[in-house]
C-alpha cells in the first residue's frame, strides 16, 4: 500500500511544526523540511514516540537542485506526495533606504522564487497522477505593502500571483492550489518577546494559535473539489480588517 505523504517545506518551530502535527494526526506520513534540519529533532522524537510517521529533511528551498532532489527522494523512498505546503518565511522589516539589492533579492528568493520551485516540482508529480493539493502560506503583506516592508511585500505579492496562476492552470487537472493569508500576529516566541501585550491578547483569543491555524490547512486538503477554496484569510475575532 502506497504511503500518502504530506510535505511541509518551511517546518519552523511554530506554524510549520503545527502543520506537520495536524497532517500526521490525519494519518499521513509527514516529511518536514527546513534549512537547519537539526532543529527538527525534538519534533521528530515527539511524533515518533506517539506512533506517527515523520521524516526530517534539510532543504534550502532557494536551490533548484536541492528542491528537485527532495521531491525525487521522497517519491522514490517514502511514498506519493499528496499535499505540499510551502511555508517559508522571510519577514524582515527594513526601510527602503536600507534595502540594498542583495537584501531585496534574498527576501524575494526565500518568499517567492522558492515557492515557484516547490510548486513546480509538486505539480510535476501530481499532474502525472491527476490529483494533489498545493498550499502556499501568505501574509498581510500579500495584500498590502506596509511602510518598511517593500522587499517582503513585493515577494509575498509575487507568491500570491504565482498561486493564482497555478490554481487556474492546475485546477482542471484535479490539483487544488490554495493561498492562506495570515492577516494577524501568530503566537510565536518572537511575538512573545517583542509584543508586550501578547500575553493579554492570548487570554482573550486575540492572537492566532498555531494549532488552530494549522487545522485550516488540513481542511483545505480535505475539501471536495466541487467546493474548493482558493484563498483563505485568517485573523482573530478582534483583529481589524
Amino acid at each position: 500500500m502506497t504511503e500518502r505523504v504530506a510535505l511541509i517545506i518551511g517546518a519552523g518551530d511554530a506554524i510549520g511544526s503545527a502543520i506537520v502535527r495536524k497532517f500526521a494526526l490525519r494519518g499521513l506520513t509527514v516529511c518536514a523540511a527546513r534549512r537547519n534540519v537539526e532543529r527538527l529533532e525534538p519534533l521528530v522524537k515527539e511524533m515518533t514516540a506517539a506512533g506517527q510517521r515523520v521524516h526530517a529533511f534539510s532543504c534550502d528551498a532557494r536551490k533548484e537542485d536541492v528542491v528537485i532532489d527532495l521531491f525525487a527522494r521522497i517519491e522514490a523512498d517514502i511514498g506519493e506526495i499528496e499535499v505540499v505546503v510551502f511555508n517559508v518565511g522571510a519577514n524582515v522589516p527594513m526601510g527602503i533606504l536600507e534595502t540594498d539589492s542583495r537584501k531585496f533579492f534574498k527576501i524575494w528568493e526565500m518568499a517567492c522564487f522558492a515557492g515557484f520551485l516547490c510548486g513546480r516540482e509538486a505539480a510535476r508529480y501530481m499532474s502525472k497522477r491527476g490529483r494533489g493539493t498545493i498550499i502556499f502560506t501568505g501574509a498581510t503583506a500579500s495584500m498590502r505593502g506596509a511602510a518598511g516592508f517593500a522587499a517582503f511585500a513585493s515577494a509575498k505579492h509575487g507568491l500570491r500571483a504565482l498561486a493564482q496562476s497555478m490554481a487556474r492552470e492546475l485546477g482542471p487537472a484535479n490539483i487544488h492550489v490554495a493561498h492562506v493569508v495570515i492577516d494577524a500576529a501568530v503566537d510565536t516566541q518572537w511575538i512573545s518577546d517583542n509584543v508586550p501585550e501578547s500575553a493579554a491578547l492570548k487570554l482573550k483569543d486575540g492572537i492566532v494559535a498555531p494549532d488552530d491555524l494549522a487545522q485550516n490547512y488540513v481542511m483545505l486538503y480535505e475539501q471536495p473539489r466541487n467546493a474548493w477554496t482558493f484563498e483563505m484569510d485568517i485573523r482573530p475575532w478582534i483583529e481589524r480588517w
